[in-house]
């Protein structure tokens, strides 16, 4: 081989390494990708982490250690966990959170409902006007709820705000209450939950339904937990932009293979636009910076106008900090398909209002969000409802609960 064939070839090898070679977590943190500088400890944080908290920095590190023993605990090629990574999905698999995110069973005319009514000639007649007119997305839309099982976390620190005996009862409570998804945290030091508890409540949803979705919630940070949430049964893993930055498009891949769907969690314009070109189709918009532990109120409503109208190929979900039934309004008045509730319903009695709030009302098409029609509410058969919360009981109620 000629001089400059050998060195074009060795060059060629090194972009390759580059590119292909598994990045390390660590650096991929947003304040890293804006400073180019490795993450370190200030001494403010590691007081911190002697009182007990934990911040995003501390959790991704620690969790990083907890995979590198998993793995040596499951080199083996015949360990279940490995075998789960492996499979290769043959047909098409049923992708039970994204019809649970759709709400899809309770649209009688939805084509993904295997119990689909046919349309009335007036029906179809209507539709094409809309079609001739430009608006053949305009259609009523259904929202979803989930719900973010945890008894702590990272932006409460040193606070339990939940308890419970196991995760699976309030997952089943939960979906019998009209939740289409729950969120089941795995991480014990940071959200107080296990792995044994996802595995219960993906068998407690099962015994209620087979339409509502379990999401195995984590910091990922290695390719073994997909494995990990594939072996347990969930439908799907919520993966963050921030922690993942490059490196999410491979973890994407890897979950469609092994037939895992999943939910990506941003927080920015860019990691948003990320999540996009990666051809994520879950994207979780939270208000919650994870980087600074910030709440930023209306984050997820400046960025719902980065996604396609009513109908899109993105289901797009938001929550973070959500506290009455008037913020999650907004955020689906404003386009989201559905929002994720945590701390405020956890052991709460205003769980099944905020449930209902939600799942017994009909949503105009996210092009009408700017006109000022914000405080009108439809049933669910698209009538304009008299009152603000008409059918939704609150806590007071004496027959709430019945």
């Amino acid at each position: 081989m000629k001089k400059t064939q050998w060195l074009f070839t060795l060059t060629l090898a090194c972009i390759a390494n580059a590119f292909l070679a598994p990045p390390s977590t660590k650096y991929h943190l947003r304040s890293h990708i804006i400073n180019h500088e490795p993450i370190t400890s200030s001494s403010s944080q590691l007081q911190s982490s002697r009182n007990g908290a934990e911040d995003i920095y501390g959790a991704v590190h620690r969790k990083e250690y907890e995979m590198k023993r998993l793995n040596a605990q499951h080199a083996s090629l015949s360990d279940p966990i490995r075998m789960a990574m492996g499979y290769a999905q043959e047909g098409i698999e049923q992708k039970r959170l994204a019809a649970a995110l759709r709400r899809v069973y309770d649209d009688p005319y939805n084509p993904a409902n295997p119990d689909a009514k046919e349309k009335s000639l007036e029906q179809l007649e209507r539709e094409e006007k809309m079609l001739e007119n430009g608006l053949a997305e305009a259609t009523m839309r259904r929202g979803s709820f989930i719900v973010d099982i945890k008894r702590r976390s990272l932006s409460y620190p040193r606070e339990q705000f939940a308890r419970y005996d196991d995760a699976s009862l309030v997952a089943e409570a939960m979906v019998r209450l009209g939740a289409d998804v729950v969120f089941v945290n795995v991480d014990y030091h940071s959200y107080g939950g296990d792995l044994g508890e996802l595995k219960s409540a993906v068998k407690a949803v099962r015994g209620v339904t087979n339409e509502a979705a379990v999401v195995m919630k984590d910091i990922v940070v290695d390719e073994i937990q997909l494995g990990l949430a594939k072996e347990a049964g969930a439908d799907g893993i919520v993966l963050i932009a921030s922690v993942l930055g490059p490196a999410l498009e491979n973890f994407l891949n890897l979950a469609t293979m092994i037939g895992l769907e999943v939910i990506v969690e941003c927080h920015t314009y860019n990691e948003v636009k990320a999540a996009l070109d990666a051809l994520a189709t879950n994207i979780m918009v939270s208000n919650r910076d994870r980087i600074t532990g910030e709440l930023i109120p209306d984050q997820a409503v400046k960025l719902a106008g980065m996604f396609p109208g009513s109908g899109g190929p993105i289901i797009t979900i938001a929550g973070g900090g959500v506290t009455n039934t008037d913020q999650m309004k907004k955020l689906l008045a404003v386009g989201y398909d559905g929002v994720v509730v945590g701390k405020t319903v956890m052991g709460s009695p205003k769980a099944p209002e905020f449930i209902r709030a939600v799942r017994d009302r009909t949503l105009l098409p996210a092009e009408f969000s700017q006109w000022g029609l914000d405080d009108v509410e439809f049933d669910v058969d698209g009538n304009v409802m008299s009152g603000p919360k008409k059918g939704i009981p609150s806590a007071s109620d004496d027959d709430v609960f019945l």
